[in-house]
């Protein structure tokens, strides 16, 4: 069967992680019961969203991978026989992390991991001192429901990296994601930042003839002593054709579904050929800087 059901995971975060997983798993426990196949997490979901500011100790959030969290997920996974993709702060070795997704397939198997590869340093997302930057490159994997690939937040503003990820093959695209408003500047900039994030994410969808999948938070969290972030919500699934299939709202907690038929992937490739007019032969200049 090419149809598969998925499911985004949209919430707000509490100050405790072991309370953030064990919600995150209730409600992948929820989504799987609803006919779920695939169930992503919002980024960094264990925590609240601490690169607000730099501070040594949010170190202290960081686990291994395997480690708990991925352990908790691949039970769920074995258990529900359900793919999930989960965000987690990894800490490779002392004094190297990443902000890093696992990718477990429906019988629990850890297929692998994928590294964030464009790290942010923006006012409250502050986020080079915590993450080195990713060295697995762009990836897809075959499971059991399709064959998928993972990017993180600030990646979905990359053509080049939704391109190269849906050249291994994936039919969707996921994007855990923790984005949201400055509030000082909702109301002038607001409507246009969050058009902006929708409609380039759609615009991958488009180019490659996938789908694409965005997991994002909800809440205004305050950790650096200042106005903080409000997260925005509105987590998305975008068809074939950039078309949005299912949205959540801007401040409610979701488990959003939406069935995805994957044979849909081949035909639009098929009549919009954007893959076989590719002039590879006169892109180079892509691995420059810029072009003086």
């Amino acid at each position: 069967m090419s149809s598969v059901t998925l499911a985004l995971l949209q919430h707000a975060a509490v100050g405790d992680p072991e309370a953030n997983l064990a919600h995150a798993l209730a409600l992948a426990t929820r989504a799987a019961k609803e006919g779920a196949r695939i169930i992503c997490t919002q980024e960094l979901f264990r925590s609240r969203y601490f690169c607000q500011s730099e501070d040594h100790a949010k170190f202290a959030l960081a686990e291994a991978i395997p480690g708990p969290s991925t352990r908790a997920f691949q039970q769920l996974a074995r258990k529900h026989r359900v793919v999930v993709i989960a965000s987690l702060f990894e800490k490779r070795a002392p004094g190297l992390y990443h902000n890093t997704a696992v990718v477990i397939d429906a019988d629990g198997t850890l297929l692998g991991r994928y590294r964030k590869m464009h790290i942010p340093d923006d006012p409250l997302y502050y986020e080079k001192f915590y993450f080195t930057p990713g060295d697995t490159g762009f990836r897809a994997w075959t499971t059991r429901y399709g064959r998928i690939g993972v990017l993180i937040c600030w990646d979905q503003w990359y053509p080049e990296a939704a391109r190269l990820t849906a050249l291994q093959g994936a039919q969707i695209l996921f994007y855990p994601t923790a984005i949201g408003w400055h509030p000082r500047e909702k109301k002038r900039l607001g409507a246009h930042q969050h058009a902006a994030w929708e409609t380039i994410q759609r615009s991958h969808a488009v180019a490659n003839g996938c789908y694409v999948a965005a997991a994002n938070r909800i809440g205004r969290e305050r950790l650096a002593g200042g106005p903080g972030i409000e997260f925005w919500g509105q987590s998305f699934v975008a068809g074939t054709s950039g078309e949005v299939l299912a949205k959540a709202g801007v401040d409610e907690e979701k488990v959003l579904l939406a069935t995805v038929d994957l044979a849909a992937v081949d035909a639009t490739r098929t009549h919009w050929p954007f893959l076989r007019d590719r002039r590879i032969d006169a892109y180079g200049d892509l691995t420059k800087r810029f072009r003086d």
